[in-house]
């Protein structure tokens, strides 16, 4: 059983840096199972934290908690932040109050919505105790130079990796009967076993002969697992395949694209992670793949098994180097409301050419479908008219995309169509900053986006399937 409350100095560390906690602590399973390993969380009190849906509430429920987990608690925590790669943090918390006097203070957070009682502050009033155990432990912080040495080495990339949230394991919410009964009509079909096939390719290393620009993504493996898995979890028969030049990405999606078992299934995916460019994504030999030509090789005429099946495209790669520093909001509405595109009818019937291509179709048994539709792709950062941006990349949790698309198809496809789920991914994407003080790229931002042609609903009732 835990001992009474937390050493009160271990609780003015805590409270001094709250704020800085809460916008910078990556509360991951790593962490928590260390704590849980200690004796310091119990199971629901880790189900608790990361049931939270944001890096901030998990952060601020683990802060809530620890004051109240015993003497053991402070040193625990920071053992586990530095198994978590968080050593900076450490430091932070090791840093000594008269250092911090002659620095400007850092305000302490304030809970959103105060529990009964006291249980929500984050300090409560203690007497004093001495803690000569905790100041005399043997771990060792990393020096500020060997910190900044290691941060100056992934800067050099073209997708950088900075600190972000790590992938949730959350197992795959299941569609309701009731759901999918009274949606089904509306959406396209999605009840084969499998779904349909899913294609990863994930460039990871480059031949350093051929691409000697291109860095490896370190963090990129933990993407293509992510993927496998959380696709596999909604039925779809999954094939990654690793490091391909450009001819060996090619040549991959065209026999992808020639299997027969699209016929029987009702879908298919594609992803493809690697460095990228605007409209294309480098081989592992420099090379670059046009995107428009694997959009095309899965068109209605090049891959006929696949008409009227919705095919899904997400593509992890950067679309420049630019990055994007952001910019202040300004006071006033969060948002502001810009023009509407022009809606445009060319396909209307009775008007124009439209009319006389009909015409010559006359007499013909079967419908005639355009050249490309029933799509719906998601990039993890923005086509930029003057400037692209580069998409943020995590060496030891993957991408800012990856993990949000991860995480709300675990949570939200039992109920959301896939355009719904790619804007809350957007917005995910957006409330992100990258983390590196004392570089041009600290608070960096990414935005991601997606193109559609879809013409129905896109559903993938996760785990249903209909009695016949």
């Amino acid at each position: 059983m835990l001992e009474c409350g937390m050493l009160e100095q271990d609780k003015r560390a805590l409270r001094r840096r709250s704020a800085i906690l809460c916008k910078q602590l990556v509360v991951d399973e790593l962490l928590i199972q260390s704590l849980q390993a200690d004796e310091i969380l119990t199971e629901s009190m880790a189900e608790s934290i990361m049931a939270e849906q944001t890096s901030h509430k998990r952060s601020w429920r683990l802060l809530l908690l620890l004051p109240k987990r015993g003497p053991r608690a402070f040193s625990s925590f920071c053992s586990a932040l530095r198994e978590t790669e968080q050593q900076h943090l450490c430091e932070l918390l090791a840093q000594s109050p008269e250092k911090d006097s002659r620095e400007t203070p850092v305000e302490t957070i304030q809970p959103e919505e105060e529990p009964e009682g006291n249980a929500g502050r984050v300090v409560r009033q203690t007497t004093e105790k001495k803690r000569e155990r905790f100041v005399e432990s043997s771990y060792r912080l990393p020096t500020q130079e060997g910190i900044a040495a290691k941060r100056a080495r992934t800067h050099e990339s073209m997708e950088f990796s900075l600190d972000a949230d790590s992938p949730i394991n959350t197992p795959v919410l299941p569609c309701t009967p009731d759901f999918y009964l009274s949606h089904c009509q509306q959406s396209y079909r999605m009840t084969s076993s499998p779904r349909g096939l899913a294609l990863v390719i994930s460039n990871v290393t480059f031949d350093p002969c051929a691409a000697t620009d291109l860095d490896p993504r370190k963090g990129g493996e933990v993407d293509d697992e992510v993927l496998r898995k959380v696709f596999t979890e909604l039925d779809y028969s999954v094939t990654v395949n690793r490091d391909l030049t450009a001819q060996g990405m090619r040549t991959c999606i065209e026999n992808f694209c020639r299997r027969s078992d699209h016929r029987t299934t009702d879908s298919c995916v594609v992803c493809l992670l690697s460095h990228g460019v605007e409209g294309a994504i480098y081989g592992t030999d420099g090379q670059l793949l046009q995107l428009d030509w694997v959009f095309e090789s899965f068109d209605n005429a090049h891959c006929p098994l696949l008409q009227n099946k919705p095919k899904m495209f997400f593509i992890q790669a950067c679309r420049g180097e630019e990055m994007d520093c952001g910019v202040e909001q300004i006071d006033g509405p969060a948002r502001t409301c810009s023009p509407s595109c022009e809606q445009r009818d060319a396909g209307r019937e009775g008007q124009g050419d439209a009319t006389s291509r009909q015409r010559g179709d006359l007499g013909r048994p079967r419908i005639k479908l355009p050249q490309r539709s029933d799509m719906i792709c998601g990039f993890a950062s923005l086509k930029g008219q003057r400037i692209c941006t580069a998409a943020m990349r995590n060496t030891k949790r993957g991408s800012w995309f990856i993990q949000e698309l991860n995480t709300a198809l675990r949570l939200h496809s039992r109920d959301t169509h896939l355009a719904d789920i790619m804007v809350q991914v957007n917005g995910r994407i957006k409330e992100r900053e990258g983390y590196a003080p004392g570089t041009a790229h600290h608070r960096c931002k990414e935005m991601s986006e997606f193109t559609s042609s879809l013409c129905k609903d896109l559903y993938l009732f996760p785990k249903y399937q209909p009695q016949y």
